[in-house]
């Protein structure tokens, strides 16, 4: 038995058909694994020791009745809890960086999935720029200047925030399109962050893959699908999921990154592929595995919690 806290978004709102999360929960749960939940803001570190508010909870897959939770209690996250799931969703901003460097002090005496530090270090929309020959041409920068000449140079392009997440800020930019100046001072009246442009890929019309790893290795993928005449294909964003085959360029590239996501301990990871391309690598809160299971059989969650059980003795 693992006793598991799951940093998350309140549990309350989670819509049970569809959420990761919830998914990755009911199966520690089958597995008798009792869990709690809290909320990161109320992490506090005092003398070394690094607790949390929480609340334990029981959960079933019934529409409108998914969760019976019990009285809020402290929880010393280094010594009460075996396994620490990070599951709330971005924005990843200096909240969600402390919120790394708290669970840090925790893990792997505690094992937190995915390792905070590596979280921490590998930005997802930079993270990708490291693996060489597996992006279309993009450039990350707040440089009007540099901005406007990407732009010039290759044309057609999606201008993206470099911390956004579920599509928010995607815009397509056709060659020569007036408007990627007053894009840019838009954002920047709003944030320091630097932006992210790269070369359109037209495969967007036939989806945007979602390849799940786990420990490094692929274990299936589903494809996301955008709406007529969008360019984004993320399922919050009105994207449609349909079942989708590993292609050999697919797993290229996942062979190209996966000692590296095993390396850092980056258990549970979504990456994001377009045609030929690797667009994204995300190790916050990745989504998909409702999905995959859905369409093809897989289930992530046994995976996951086989591969988490395999590398955790629990505490006495």
């Amino acid at each position: 038995m693992l006793k598991v806290a799951i940093q998350m978004d309140p549990i309350e709102a989670v819509n049970i058909a569809s959420d990761t999360t919830f998914f990755l929960a009911m199966e520690a749960q089958q597995r008798g694994h009792p869990l709690w939940v809290y909320d990161f803001r109320t992490l506090a570190l005092e003398d070394g020791a690094l607790t949390c508010r929480a609340r334990p909870v029981v959960i079933r897959q019934v529409h409108g009745d998914h969760v019976t939770i019990g009285d809020e209690v402290k929880l010393d996250l280094g010594k009460d809890v075996d396994v620490i799931l990070m599951r709330q969703d971005p924005p990843f901003d200096m909240a969600y960086v402390t919120a790394t460097y708290l669970l840090e002090t925790v893990h792997p005496r505690t094992l937190v999935v995915n390792d905070p530090a590596e979280v921490r270090s590998a930005p997802e929309k930079l993270f990708a720029t490291r693996f060489e020959g597996v992006q279309p041409p993009t450039l990350i920068s707040s440089d009007p200047v540099a901005l406007v000449d990407f732009h010039e140079r290759h044309g057609d392009v999606v201008l993206k925030p470099l911390h956004g997440a579920a599509g928010s800020g995607v815009v397509r930019l056709k060659a020569g399109d007036p408007n990627l100046e007053a894009l840019i001072e838009i954002h920047m009246a709003g944030s320091r962050d630097p932006l992210v442009i790269q070369k359109f890929i037209p495969a967007v019309s036939k989806g945007d893959k979602r390849i799940i790893l786990i420990d490094g290795e692929p274990v299936g993928a589903i494809n996301r699908v955008p709406a007529e005449g969008q360019v984004r294909s993320n399922l919050r964003v009105g994207g449609t999921a349909a079942p989708v085959e590993l292609t050999s360029r697919d797993l290229e590239i996942c062979a190209i990154i996966g000692p590296e996501l095993k390396a850092r301990g980056l258990l549970f990871v979504g990456i994001d592929v377009i045609g030929d391309y690797l667009t994204e690598i995300n190790v916050t809160s990745p989504t998909g595995a409702v999905q995959l299971k859905e369409f093809t059989g897989i289930d992530a969650a046994a995976i996951l919690w086989d591969v988490i059980e395999a590398k955790h003795v629990p505490s006495a």
